[in-house]
């Protein structure tokens, strides 16, 4: 016994439309994701930044100088990274 012509279009449509949506949810990341991978481009050039200023106004006996430095250094690269995440995620 054969099966219904119908019954056999309906279910190609179905895995079509599944593999669109799976392909659809690679493609386009949820929102929190993209925010999460923002902020922490953004906390990480701070941080490292920081800790790169501690270490050498250790190292060089300078204390708040060159914290403050490469705390604004890790500000300016973490926002430039996140302005062009952003753009990238444009396209």
């Amino acid at each position: 016994m054969s099966k219904d012509p119908f019954k056999t279009r309906l279910e190609i449509a179905k895995k079509k439309v599944s593999r669109r949506n799976l392909e659809d949810k690679k493609r386009n990341p949820s929102s929190i994701g993209t925010a999460f991978k923002l902020s922490t481009e953004l906390v990480s050039a701070v941080a490292v930044g920081t800790i790169i200023g501690f270490i050498l106004d250790k190292t060089f006996g300078t204390k708040p100088w060159l914290i403050l430095i490469f705390f604004f250094v890790g500000v300016i690269a973490g926002i430039t990274n996140v302005v062009k995440s952003a753009k990238n995620m444009q396209k």
